[in-house]
């Protein structure tokens, strides 16, 4: 049979059970770009729309394996990354992708879920800081993730500004710093950053909570950079990707969650 012409991602993230974030957000999103979509489970956790209920992180020669299984096959034209809950996990997959070599690595620093749950372990911040922001095509924190990375409170527009600066300085080639957790009834300013300036792009502000918003918005990067697109094109797109995502969103479980619908905001063919 011929070589496909679909263009491959891979996620390496968390598996969430109740299917609105980590791997299997991150799969809806690829296949409603139209990329296939390729996975290594660097943790698992129990879950639903009410919160975490248990986390498992499998072996560490398992994780290499699944990882080592997906660059021998594809051609893997982006890497999305997600929870990465240890140092170990976190060393394991950057000393893949240093041997590796993917064009494009968006990391999406995981450290808290939705519902509160912490999902990084303390000794692991100073290893994403280290190990990862070097390989990374573009970094995708949302505020408090950001005021974890740089160890101070992000309060206002202005601060949102110096933040997003501050964390290019911390060695990714771009940042999308997602402003959802900024106080205020207006819009939602994301601010996008990399060695030519800084660029804002605002959505209205939806009166909702929303599960899997972090791991969309970064798999859709990497799947239009899969695609072929310019880094801050990608970037902003997937913005408003997972806004319209939002607004089409539904509510599948118990919980108050809304749960985006992947498909409904699929890019026209």
């Amino acid at each position: 049979m011929p070589t496909s012409p679909i263009a491959s991602a891979l996620t390496i993230a968390g598996s969430d059970s109740g299917g609105g974030a980590g791997i299997q957000a991150d799969l809806k999103t690829f296949a409603a770009h139209r990329v296939h979509g390729l996975s290594a489970i660097a943790a698992l956790t129990a879950q639903h729309t009410r919160g975490v209920t248990a986390v498992n992180v499998p072996p560490m020669d398992f994780l290499r394996a699944q990882i080592a299984a997906c660059f021998d096959d594809f051609d893997i034209r982006a890497v999305k990354l997600g929870m990465l809950a240890t140092a170990e996990v976190i060393g394991v997959v950057a000393d893949a992708l240093r041997d590796r070599r993917p064009a494009t690595v968006v990391v999406d620093p995981v450290m808290v879920a939705t519902s509160g749950a912490k999902l990084l372990e303390d000794s692991a911040l100073q290893a994403l800081r280290t190990q990862l922001l070097p390989l990374a095509g573009v970094l995708t924190p949302n505020l408090p993730e950001a005021e974890l990375l740089l160890g101070r409170r992000i309060a206002d527009a202005a601060a949102m500004r110096d933040a997003a600066a501050d964390l290019l300085a911390l060695g990714a080639g771009a940042v999308f710093l997602k402003g959802g957790h900024l106080p205020g009834d207006g819009d939602v300013v994301d601010l996008y950053a990399d060695a030519h300036g800084i660029t804002a792009t605002a959505h209205p502000r939806l009166p909702i909570e929303a599960h899997g918003t972090g791991c969309t918005l970064a798999s859709a990067i990497a799947a239009r950079r899969a695609l072929g697109m310019p880094m801050k094109d990608a970037c902003l797109a997937a913005s408003d990707y997972v806004h319209a995502a939002l607004r089409a969103g539904y509510r599948p479980g118990r919980g108050d969650v809304l749960v985006l619908d992947h498909f409904g905001a699929a890019p026209a063919a």
